[in-house]
């Protein structure tokens, strides 16, 4: 199944993300070998998204180091490889290799339409996952390329600033906006772990009410995001509140960070 490739223009913010691999990576990078717009935007990218990271570093807990290092004392390495006993006796492997050959000769050839007739099926049913497969990651790859391409955008779009702010329950959220772009960018460090069965959840808070924005991911050594919240409007705030899993269309739970955008 042949799938179309994206533009490579809007494969910078990926790229500066570390988020192509393979024959993509391969392909922009010949790319941006002679695309001066390209290189000059990864370079703006990178210090914008360094000036992110650092506002959301935390130290590491109290020795990560040792544990770490303890841990991989303890873990068994692979055993050596041994040598395949076929070689040492070479004699009496073949001539018992032989004797099964002569037994089971007449099982296979009752057996071959069978199985040729199972192969097929399997061959059918195997080309018929790997095409549903590809189209979804396929889909997955242009999804993960806009959500990029959209960081990308905020980040170094000229009237993006940053906010910072502490979470009621816990941790500390960033924020880089753009009203040109009517998007904003969010990261948090230290979010308090939940449970399976809850998430976390923004919302953009304005006149018109409150609307969904977008769902936090599941906090990863202590750091969460970025995520991106797009149709941004004036006046409106950014909040953040408990849901259940798989969100919710209004706030259930109080709002655990609220920042005038």
């Amino acid at each position: 199944m042949r799938t179309r490739r994206p533009e490579p223009h809007t494969l910078a913010g990926a790229y500066a993300l570390d988020a192509l691999t393979g024959a993509d990576r391969t392909r922009f990078e010949r790319h941006l070998a002679r695309c001066e717009q390209c290189a000059r935007e990864i370079a703006s990218l990178r210090e914008a998204t360094a000036r992110l990271g650092a506002a959301a570093a935390a130290e590491p807990p109290a020795g990560l180091t040792e544990r770490a290092l303890a841990a991989a004392a303890r873990t068994r390495q692979l055993p050596p490889v041994t040598r395949d006993p076929a070689r040492r006796w070479p004699g009496r492997h073949a001539a018992a290799a032989g004797a099964a050959g002569r037994a089971v000769r007449p099982l296979r050839r009752a057996w071959m339409p069978r199985l040729a007739l199972a192969v097929a099926v399997a061959a059918v049913v195997l080309a018929g996952f790997l095409g549903l497969a590809a189209r979804s990651a396929q889909h997955q790859l242009q999804q993960d390329q806009s959500r990029s391409h959209g960081i990308a955008a905020v980040l170094t779009a000229r009237d993006a600033h940053m906010l910072t702010a502490p979470v009621r329950t816990g941790g500390t959220a960033t924020v880089v906006m753009s009203g040109r772009e009517h998007a904003l960018v969010f990261a948090a460090a230290g979010l308090r772990a939940l449970p399976s069965s809850r998430c976390y959840e923004l919302w953009l808070m304005g006149p018109a009410g409150d609307e969904p924005a977008a769902m936090v991911p599941t906090p990863r050594q202590g750091m969460t995001g970025p995520v991106l919240a797009s149709g941004l409007r004036a006046g409106d705030r950014l909040g953040l509140t408990v849901e259940p899993a798989g969100g919710s269309r209004r706030p259930t739970s109080p709002v655990i960070l609220q920042l005038a955008l």
